[in-house]
This record gives C-alpha cells, sequence and structure tokens, in this order.
C-alpha cells in the first residue's frame, strides 16, 4: 500500500520525509513533519492520520520517539491495522508494523533513519530503499532531499506498492530554512512529476521568493 522513509541530515539538522502509494494523496495521509520536532509516516491499511498529530505533539514535548510508538499503539485497538514510523531531532526512531497489514510489510531503521512499507511487491523494497540511502553519502547544497528521492526510488524500482505507483510526496523540514512541502496526489509518473516539481521549487524564482521568508532561526526575515 505505502512506502515511506524519514531521515535526519546529520549536517544540517534537517528532517525529511518521503512517500509513495497506490492510492491518492499519500502525503496528506501519511507525512507529517516540523522542525521544532520531528517526523512522522502513518500508513496501513486503516491509516491513522490521529497518531502522526499526536507523535508531533508528543515529539515537541521531549518525548522519544521509541516511547511515542509504544503509547499511541498500546492505546489503540485498532494498531494491528496500521503502521507508524518516528523520528526526532536526536536520538533513536521508532516503528510499528501491526500484523494485519498486507504482506509483505515492515520496517528498517539505523542512525537518522526508518523505512516503512505494507501491501509491497517484496520485503526487497525496504531493503533497497535502506541500501541506496546509506550508499548515498551527504553533500552539501541540498543533497538531503535528492538521497530521499534516490532511496523512495529505488523500492519503487524493486516493486514498490504491489498495486503500483500514482502518488508521492516529499517534505523537508529545518530550523533555518522555510519548509518544503511538495505533493503529486494521482498521476501514472508520479516520482517523475514529483522530482520535476522539487526542481522548479529550488531554482530561481521560485527559490529566490522562499528564501527571504521567516524561519525559526530568523523569525523576521523578509
Amino acid at each position: 500500500m505505502t512506502l515511506s522513509i524519514l531521515a535526519r541530515d546529520p549536517d544540517t539538522g534537517s528532517l525529511g520525509a518521503a512517500a509513495a502509494t497506490g492510492n491518492l494523496a499519500v502525503g496528506a495521509w501519511v507525512l507529517r513533519a516540523a522542525a521544532d520536532a520531528g517526523a512522522t509516516a502513518t500508513q496501513g491499511m486503516s491509516v491513522s492520520s490521529i497518531w502522526g498529530d499526536e507523535a508531533i505533539v508528543r515529539l515537541r514535548d521531549g518525548q522519544t520517539a521509541p516511547d511515542i510508538v509504544e503509547a499511541l499503539t498500546r492505546g489503540d485497538a485498532g494498531c494491528e491495522h496500521r503502521q507508524l514510523a518516528v523520528l526526532g531531532p536526536s536520538g533513536p526512531g521508532g516503528a510499528w508494523t501491526g500484523a494485519e497489514n498486507r504482506d509483505a510489510k515492515g520496517h528498517l531503521s539505523g542512525d537518522g533513519y526508518v523505512i516503512a512499507g505494507n501491501w509491497l511487491a517484496s520485503t526487497r523494497v525496504l531493503a533497497e530503499m535502506e541500501r541506496v540511502y546509506l550508499r548515498s553519502a551527504p553533500e552539501p547544497q541540498g543533497a538531503f532531499a535528492d538521497r530521499l528521492f534516490q532511496a523512495l526510488a529505488a523500492g519503487i524500482e524493486a516493486g514498490g506498492d504491489a498495486r503500483g505507483t500514482f502518488s508521492a510526496a516529499l517534505r523537508v523540514v529545518s530550523r533555518n530554512a522555510p519548509p518544503l512541502d511538495l505533493r503529486v496526489d494521482y498521476d501514472d509518473t508520479p516520482l517523475e512529476k514529483l522530482r520535476a516539481l522539487y526542481h522548479r521549487a529550488t531554482s530561481p524564482p521560485y527559490a529566490n521568493w522562499i528564501n527571504r521568508l521567516p524561519t525559526l532561526e530568523d523569525p523576521t526575515r523578509f
């Protein structure tokens, strides 16, 4: 049904989230991110956007990602039909994959990233996303978002959503830059369209305007 990656840029502290699915509006349903809190992906057979919103609140309160995952899943009778990934601005990520989600399903995590998916062509999708994300070493000048694109593209190339891929989304948040929130809600080639949007959003003249907007580090910038 959905594949996603949450990641933290070790150089800049930026937090990123990317996802794709064989359904509509993956960005609206799945991804949450806030520069002063962290990032989440909520997905599954009975996706709970409530989980995503609550996880951001708890991250902002200083709770750890593993503790948040444990608290949200423990209190939800439908948790076996849902999947959750959480990553804060520091520390390990946390994840949950309910047993009632369709196979192939699962999650992987490591230093500064969490990868999750369900209703996948195979678990190789997750392994390829991890391999490609770790292979693409951090570089300056905005390459963090490209690492997320590469990981998502690798998952899709490995089979992705068993039904095909029709929507994709990218979010990147930082304390010293305005948020980037791009979505392709239904298209035959959503990742290609999303990458085109990203290049347009990070190139003049749009980027010239974005780079003057307020940030958490400089809230009066204009």
